[in-house]
């Protein structure tokens, strides 16, 4: 570990050299890249130059302590060299996190696709709580959301939205919410107040770029009809609704809540692109399991990954066996309480992959 941590100072040292060269100031398209990959090191040289701090502060203490003689001052440095153990043990842990081979995909945004699955009408009213949920806890990150495509029923349910999450770290901080949520509450319509389970699918996908995914125009197959809301009624009166077929790999991609044809088409590849690296991604990953002793879970969407039980305004993920009883503050958009123990465990396994 501190011969790649020794590596990365030498390369912040070398890229600070570059940044002072007058001759990079002339190519600005370089110059940001140097700066970026500066800026992305820093946090890492920081919190190594203060462990190394850290380190000489214990090692003094401990060549004060053997040569100190009075009883009460060598009780003092012992609490001293206690608590620097302690901090050192901590900043040691940070390091090995921060070391930790970082996902490509986390600084992108987010194409989020929830459906309903089990429960029928209940489902698609959870499939609009949890919409709400994520809504609220991508403006606390100033995130913008985006509706893509949903499919509403007459009752303020969902049977499926899709939604672009744009914003610095959208992947990173949502990617662990894929697979099944179970949801356990008297439905409203229930006379005899018995507790309903159902459930709701939860995809997140990795935004790709053009350059990220080709799609050959000759792939597809686009057809365009009239949207339709809940019920059957029509929703506008021309054929703006755009299905895309991509025919290699079968996947079908249907937006429909623009009036504009263009922009559902535009639309429709922005998913249809995501689906594909992920597709890709997943089957890399996949290989990779196959070799590999200790996978870090994929949190693939046919596992179930949390139940929400209404009655004891309880929230339990199964991968980390958490439960905390706030979930009724929970989908206010409260999420991190969830998200950073999810964040932590994964980091830890990952760690455990290496070795």
């Amino acid at each position: 570990m501190f011969d790649k941590l020794e590596s990365v100072v030498d390369k912040f040292k070398k890229l600070e050299e570059e940044l002072g060269n007058p001759a990079l100031l002339s190519n600005q398209k370089e110059y940001q890249q140097v700066a970026r990959e500066r800026a992305e090191i820093a946090p890492l040289v920081e919190r190594y130059a203060a462990y190394k701090k850290l380190k000489e502060q214990l090692q003094e203490n401990q060549s004060l302590f053997e040569r100190e003689e009075d009883a009460d001052m060598r009780e003092l440095i012992r609490d001293e060299i206690a608590g620097l153990k302690d901090r050192v043990d901590r900043v040691e842990q940070e390091l090995k996190l921060m070391l930790a081979p970082k996902d490509p995909n986390d600084d992108r945004n987010v194409i989020l696709e929830i459906r309903a699955g089990t429960g029928g009408e209940e489902a698609a009213l959870f499939v609009s709580d949890l919409f709400r949920m994520y809504s609220r806890y991508a403006e606390t990150h100033r995130w913008k959301v985006e509706v893509l495509d949903s499919n509403p029923t007459g009752i303020g349910g969902l049977k499926e939205i899709i939604a672009s999450v744009n914003g610095k770290g959208a992947y990173s901080r949502l990617k662990f919410e894929r697979g099944v949520h179970r949801v356990q509450r008297v439905p409203a319509t229930e006379s005899q107040g018995r507790i309903h389970t159902s459930a709701v699918t939860v995809a997140v996908l990795p935004e790709a770029e053009e350059v990220d995914v080709f799609i050959d125009p000759g792939d597809i197959r686009v057809d365009v009809f009239r949207s339709s809301g809940p019920g059957g009624q029509s929703v506008n009166t021309t054929d703006s609704a755009v299905r895309i077929t991509h025919i290699p790999s079968g996947l079908v991609v249907i937006c429909q809540d623009e009036k504009s044809q263009h922009k559902n088409k535009a639309k429709a590849l922005k998913v249809l692109r995501a689906r594909l690296l992920d597709s890709v991604q997943r089957e890399q990953e996949a290989k990779i399991a196959r070799d590999r002793k200790n996978q870090v879970g994929s949190g693939d969407r046919s596992e179930r990954i949390r139940t929400y039980n209404f009655p004891q305004n309880r929230i339990s993920d199964h991968r980390i066996n958490l439960t905390v009883y706030k979930l009724d503050t929970i989908l206010t958009g409260t999420l991190d309480e969830l998200i950073d123990p999810l964040n932590t465990h994964f980091q830890a396994e990952a760690l455990k992959g290496q070795t």
